[in-house]
């Protein structure tokens, strides 16, 4: 004989049902925190160990490795508010790192050859030429034809188009290494070389309205940029793959955009860490010969905050800089002008020698 079940009646069932759901809900609220903490904590462990937080001050929260560098503010990297802008730009550059994954499957000597070179017109031209030395800090001037076109290969570069990535860097200027820089290393060794780039939020906060700009907003061409920015990278990218096919789109937008975002990226970070400095700037940018030989120059850091306005970054014989010869190519064939560089008055303000000499 079959036990019979009573099944409990619609109110009953609607009741135990309500309240099941609740009570996973509620679950859910008091748990989530410590979900999406196990799902960062590989992430965790790396800034961990990054940032060792040993014998600190309660106002510290610790000293970056192999450095005097300490972090003395917190910000939570990736257990916050995430906005819709964040998650796009993280979307973007876990792209193009998990496409440069495909790097050894699919080697060929054409595809490194093509990574290569736009490497070295996206970076050289583009951003170190263009978005640093010529558009931020007027070290320069070109031709507006010239300026245009190494304004645009800092577009394909993928690092935001010139109005943002100029004013960025020229906040970074006015407020470096204080609380309102975009990103220094007192906020962490991570946060610098990334994490600020994933915090808009932080941004808007530090900057409502940016008014650091308006020599190029007052541009058409790079209003345009601005506008339709997402276009040109589209663009490129169906180029490389229409020519190319999936190979060169791993190793051009692949590999060498994701050699290029770090080597951009150790500026920021490295540059205010490791190294040394030879001008007396107040802050913590370091002259770093290792970072240098892989941006064109623009890891001797410590003279360029020293000197914002040279267009020459390596001040010493010894200091490869191959940016700078690329200027003075321009400037022998007529093509650069009005090439600032550093007085040997203003040099001798700088030194340490003349900071002792007035104590």
């Amino acid at each position: 004989m079959l036990r019979e079940f009573n099944y409990p009646q619609p109110d009953h069932a609607y009741l135990f049902l309500n309240t099941y759901a609740i009570s996973i809900y509620r679950n859910y609220q008091n748990t989530r925190v410590h979900i999406l903490q196990t799902l960062f904590l590989p992430f965790k462990k790396m800034v961990n160990w990054i940032t060792v937080s040993q014998g600190v001050k309660d106002s510290e929260y610790g000293k970056i490795v192999f450095s005097n560098v300490m972090v003395t503010r917190k910000r939570n990297h990736f257990i916050r508010t995430w906005r819709t802008l964040d998650v796009k730009m993280a979307l973007g550059i876990l792209s193009v790192h998990l496409l440069a994954l495909f790097a050894p499957f699919t080697f060929t000597w054409g595809a490194f050859w093509a990574a290569f070179t736009s490497y070295l017109f996206f970076g050289i031209f583009g951003i170190t030429l263009s978005y640093h030395r010529n558009l931020a800090h007027h070290s320069l001037k070109l031709p507006k034809w010239l300026e245009y076109t190494f304004a645009y290969f800092g577009v394909l570069a993928l690092q935001r188009d010139p109005i943002y990535w100029v004013s960025m860097h020229r906040y970074h200027h006015q407020y470096v290494d204080s609380e309102k820089d975009p990103h220094s290393p007192i906020f962490g060794f991570w946060f610098s070389h990334m994490g600020w780039l994933f915090d808009s939020g932080y941004i808007l906060e530090k900057y409502q309205e940016r008014k650091n700009v308006e020599d190029l907003k007052n541009q058409a061409f790079y209003r345009f940029i601005h506008r339709t920015y997402l276009l040109h990278p589209f663009a490129l990218i169906s180029l490389i793959y229409i020519f190319g096919g999936f190979t060169y789109l791993v190793w051009v937008m692949g590999v060498a955009t994701t050699w290029g975002y770090h080597v951009t990226f150790l500026v920021n970070s490295a540059c205010h860490i490791w190294g040394s400095q030879a001008w007396n700037t107040s802050d913590l940018s370091k002259n770093n010969w290792w970072v240098a030989l892989i941006t064109f120059g623009e890891g001797w850091h410590n003279n360029h905050h020293a000197f914002e306005y040279s267009a020459r970054h390596g001040l010493e014989w010894w200091q490869i800089d191959f940016c700078w010869y690329m200027i003075k190519f321009l400037e022998g064939i007529g093509l650069a002008t009005n090439v600032k560089l550093p007085t040997e008055d203003h040099k001798h303000k700088r030194s340490f020698a003349s900071l002792n000499k007035i104590k």
